[in-house]
């Protein structure tokens, strides 16, 4: 963390700090996290909720959707995805540069919700990795921004090499991902 030392002799300013690069990089990273919304019903709703004024996203560093993948850093699958639209997220998850992360919000994304039936995915964890699950149907814009929240500390204490280490790989590995 930021740790505070005295000025060498001769220095005329008025201080310095010292910290390890990863603790900055983790900072600057935490606090411009690039949303891409995946919405397809409810949860959507709630999520321009979250955006809009009285939740204000943008006091998170997130205030600037991105709709392309190549621009992205955080995949935010809301809504029910049935299995034809699969194939479609998992390759918007694979355009996506590294680091990525992904946020699955609602009980439909998140578990298939009510909808137990041949046509809808039962969670997309059986096709991306995720990180943090946000429950509700649909959630509130309160839960939502705990969810953002806690992708910020992921990506502040996240560490240089691990999306290189062999536990990561072989993770990916098991969803098909190379």
């Amino acid at each position: 963390m930021t740790e505070i030392v005295e000025a060498p002799a001769g220095y005329s300013g008025h201080g310095f700090f010292t910290t390890k690069l990863e603790d900055a990089v983790g900072l600057a990273r935490k606090n411009s996290i690039w949303p891409l919304p995946f919405a397809t019903s409810c949860c959507g709703i709630e999520f321009m909720a979250t955006a809009a004024s009285h939740y204000d996203l943008g006091r998170f560093g997130s205030e600037r959707l991105s709709f392309s993948p190549r621009q992205a850093d955080l995949l935010m699958v809301m809504g029910t995805i049935a299995k034809k639209m699969a194939p479609v997220l998992r390759q918007v998850y694979e355009q996506m540069a590294e680091p990525k992360w992904v946020l699955s919000m609602g009980a439909c994304a998140s578990s298939g919700g009510i909808f137990d039936t041949y046509s809808v995915l039962q969670g997309i964890d059986k096709i991306i990795p995720v990180d943090v699950y946000v429950p509700g149907c649909p959630p509130r814009p309160e839960q939502v921004l705990d969810g953002i929240m806690r992708i910020q500390e992921l990506v502040q204490k996240e560490e240089f090499g691990r999306r290189k280490s062999p536990e990561y790989l072989k993770m990916l590995e098991g969803y098909g991902i190379k």
